[in-house]
């Protein structure tokens, strides 16, 4: 069969060993006789899972003592309400960067419980870019930044200070890359791009932040609910959080956060240096805000980029064609993404442009 070359932006790509590993545990997990689906999340074994968990985002993320570790649900939908639930209180403004669809989500989310006040945004160049130079009111509750946007193949590399605490979400390109968890607040990210499968969403915050929280609202959107009771204050997602732990154990061995990040920025290098090559396609973003976790490029022409896109299926190549909304191609490099596969990419594109230009030759003549 085949083997199927994963650029989708949804569900991640994972390490065929993890996926091994997880697959005997729906079956048999840990010889216990039980399926890792139907164990009680109270049990000695799944707590240590928990724990494990919690220490390896720790350990790859050099996360400080006075920082709390949780694993939610929700996705990161859930933490555009509940990050101003918390910490947007009446007489207070929350800053929020506009860099794209899902920081319009959070903004929008955000205004149910507050004033927001959109500090910068890039919607004039259609989001192909990251605004600097803004200015964010010294008494702001928060500045929320979405470091790597998904759709439209920008990231943000530079957190520089702000002088208010910083929310950010990193849900696509949390593990991917180094950063300085002390530089912010808060960060959540939903697990299914990097960590594991969708249903687990991990927050990493500043425990002095949280206790800035407002005091009366429902348990299950209290951060510190979840901080007192182990990330287990209801039945948590087990078989996400128990996945996320087989996939940063595989980090590890990869050498880590560093050790990834070269791979990472090897692949979009690669990918980037044949987009700007190939007359066929053009990038979408501006070149020092490119994505390494999401290249968005186009076609010259809606005839190119269909005729592409069957062209790169029967080479296997899946998930590349762009979010529905902006069309064109979109190939995610998340962490377990091989090099090979971004050389086959590459090769179907080169091929691609040979044949067409052959192909319109004949046709001239």
């Amino acid at each position: 069969m085949l083997k199927k070359h994963n650029f989708g932006a949804g569900p991640c790509i994972l390490p065929s060993a993890v996926m091994e590993q997880a697959a005997q545990a729906v079956i048999n997990w840990n010889g216990m006789g039980l399926s890792i689906l139907e164990v009680s999340h109270r049990s000695p074994e799944f707590e240590e899972v928990v724990l494990k968990t919690q220490l390896l985002v720790r350990e790859l993320l050099s996360v400080s003592d006075n920082y709390s570790v949780l694993f939610l649900q929700g996705g990161a939908s859930t933490q555009f309400a509940m990050v101003a639930m918390n910490f947007l209180s009446e007489g207070k403004k929350a800053a929020y960067l506009d860099t794209g669809y899902f920081a319009l989500k959070a903004i929008k989310e955000a205004k149910l419980f507050g004033e927001v006040d959109v500090v910068a945004t890039s919607k004039d160049k259609d989001y192909a870019y990251i605004p600097d130079n803004f200015k964010v009111d010294a008494g702001s509750a928060y500045l929320h930044l979405t470091s790597n946007n998904t759709i439209e193949g920008t990231e943000i590399f530079d957190f520089s200070a702000t002088g208010v605490p910083l929310v950010c979400d990193m849900s696509s390109d949390i593990f991917s890359r180094k950063i300085e968890v002390k530089d912010f607040d808060l960060i959540y990210a939903g697990a299914q791009k990097n960590m594991g499968p969708a249903g687990m969403t991990l927050v990493i915050a500043k425990n002095e932040f949280l206790e800035k929280g407002k005091k009366e609202i429902p348990s299950m959107m209290d951060y510190r609910i979840f901080r007192d009771n182990m990330s287990m204050y209801n039945t948590p997602p087990v078989f996400s959080i128990y996945v996320a732990m087989l996939n940063l154990l595989w980090l590890k061995d990869q050498g880590g956060v560093s050790g990834i990040e070269r791979s990472n920025i090897e692949k979009a290098k690669l990918l980037y240096a044949e987009i700007d090559r190939n007359p066929l396609f053009y990038g979408t973003a501006e070149v020092a805000h490119r994505s390494r976790m999401n290249v968005t490029f186009q076609a010259i022409d809606k005839g190119v980029e269909q005729a592409f896109l069957k062209f790169a299926a029967e080479k296997g190549i899946v998930g590349i064609k762009g979010y529905r909304t902006v069309g064109g191609f979109r190939a995610s490099l998340y962490n377990a993404l091989p090099l090979s596969s971004v050389a086959v990419l590459v090769e179907a594109m080169v091929s691609f442009e040979k044949i067409y230009t052959d192909k319109t030759v004949l046709e001239l003549e």
